[in-house]
């Protein structure tokens, strides 16, 4: 689970302490596990600063606070500040970001090379796939797994993210399918074609940020012209 931390403190030395920062981040490096840092100053209260840091895990940012240069900038900051910063240590319980960036990191995976992953860290254990060509929905993450190869086996493909809105626990993307055509699917053997498919996901997340639902939308007759499928019918 996401967790952030909030250092608030109060200081009349803000330029020295944005180099401290500076310092921090230069001297841990690829070392650091802090995802994202923004340090915001109180419009009424010039003297008053807080720190906002996003780590993967709490976990993660204990790491984070054990390393010896973090101790050393955390000691030097409070000789800036006027009074001992406090902190307060934040699960991120719901992050819109959060779920647009695995909408993405959904279809990145779906076109990734190599094997597929089981998915465990980016759907519900009790995820529902809905898929209009299908008369039943897909539950689970490994009965979606399957679906997914059955895909993987057929085509190289990849996807284009066009667009994408995140609103409440749904994330809507826009997004356009290129592929070759380089096995068996759905009856139809390998032709070596280039084909193209446009479509639109919608995706209900979890407060945790997994995937919970999805939603799909996408040209399924285009693309069985394109495979020469209707070629027969047109005669």
């Amino acid at each position: 689970m996401t967790f952030v931390q909030l250092i608030d403190c109060k200081t009349s030395r803000f330029d020295e302490m944005n180099r401290l920062l500076d310092s921090w981040v230069e001297q841990t490096k690829g070392k650091r596990t802090a995802t994202h840092s923004l340090v915001g100053k109180d419009r009424s209260d010039a003297s008053h600063i807080v720190e906002i840091v996003e780590f993967p895990s709490y976990e993660e940012a204990m790491r984070n606070s054990e390393l010896p240069e973090t101790d050393r900038i955390f000691q030097e900051m409070v000789a800036l500040c006027e009074e001992e910063p406090t902190f307060t240590d934040l699960d991120v319980v719901r992050d819109e970001q959060l779920y647009a960036a695995n909408a993405r990191r959904f279809f990145e995976t779906l076109a990734a090379k190599g094997d597929l992953p089981a998915f465990g860290d980016l759907l519900t254990d009790d995820y529902r796939d809905n898929d209009p060509s299908h008369a039943e929905d897909v539950v689970g993450p490994d009965a979606f797994r399957r679906e997914v190869e059955m895909w993987r086996n057929g085509f190289d493909f990849t996807f284009r993210v066009e667009d994408q809105i995140a609103q409440g626990d749904r994330v809507s993307t826009r997004w356009t399918w290129n592929a070759t055509h380089k096995g068996e699917f759905l009856g139809i053997t390998a032709t070596g074609r280039e084909v193209t498919m446009t479509g639109t996901s919608i995706h209900r997340c979890a407060p945790d940020g997994k995937i919970a639902e999805t939603w799909w939308s996408y040209d399924r007759l285009g693309l069985m012209a394109q495979l020469g499928a209707l070629d027969s019918l047109e005669k």
